[in-house]
């Protein structure tokens, strides 16, 4: 089982609508650690971190967001797994 780690910055209307919330009921669901967490841009922040294929389902979910959402574009940046607990919001 290969683990990888992506930050993805997510844009569009992704703060104040609970995406963070959806994003870790989500995570958690895939088994993928990291966190969510607003930038002062106003876009979301997430680690993700897990087994490959999980940590890209969540990507692809994160293309689309809760409904409650309007994703505009995503930016993916491969970086180092740092062995995170859990998945935070913050």
């Amino acid at each position: 089982m290969t683990e990888i780690a992506k930050i993805i910055r997510v844009s569009g209307t992704v703060q104040g609508v609970s995406f963070r919330f959806y994003t870790q009921c989500e995570a958690e669901k895939l088994g993928v650690r990291g966190y969510a967490r607003n930038l002062p841009d106003g876009r979301v922040e997430v680690l993700a971190e897990g087994e490959a294929a999980r940590v890209r389902q969540l990507v692809n979910w994160l293309r689309q967001g809760p409904d409650t959402a309007v994703v505009n574009g995503i930016s993916e940046e491969e970086v180092a797994p740092t062995g995170h607990h859990g998945f935070e919001t913050g």
